[in-house]
């Protein structure tokens, strides 16, 4: 026998990849398990809605159309926004326009960002504080044109 593939699929991911997945199976358990507590009707403290809330989002935003690969950068930087609490405030039926309008955004405003993330597949302190002002300025903006609070 070989080495299992999830030793393999570890050792062949980029360091950037790493860095933002990697709480990502633990939040993701931790919703499922979560979602089907809620399901039995109980109220919710404030954490515990919190931590479904961003659930949902990270389950929407790892849905991804069949035959339509996203590059690392992209893949790390919405990843980067979901496990960072960036998505929280938005609907989970605008994440879908809010994925595509990111990409578009970085792209005119800070294309720095997935040209640092494509060269030195990391994310030093740096590219980990212009990623959250870019992000941080660009929810602002989504917010103001699709008319959410």
């Amino acid at each position: 026998m070989g080495i299992s593939v999830s030793r393999v699929g570890g050792a062949a991911q980029v360091k950037a990849m790493k860095q933002v997945a990697g709480t990502l199976r633990l939040d993701l358990a931790q919703y499922r398990e979560l979602a089907a507590f809620a399901g039995f009707g109980s109220d919710l403290d404030a954490a515990t809605q919190a931590q479904l809330t961003r659930g949902e989002r990270l389950v929407e935003i790892l849905k991804q159309p069949q035959y339509q690969p996203l590059s690392m950068e992209k893949q790390v930087t919405i990843i980067f926004a979901g496990t960072k609490g960036f998505l929280d405030k938005f609907p989970v039926d605008t994440l879908a326009d809010y994925e595509q309008e990111m990409y578009s955004y970085i792209e005119t405003n800070e294309a720095s960002i997935f040209a640092e993330l494509k060269e030195k597949e990391e994310i030093s302190s740096e590219l980990d504080e212009k990623m959250r002002k870019t992000l941080t300025a660009f929810g602002e903006a989504f917010k103001a044109t699709k008319g959410l609070n």
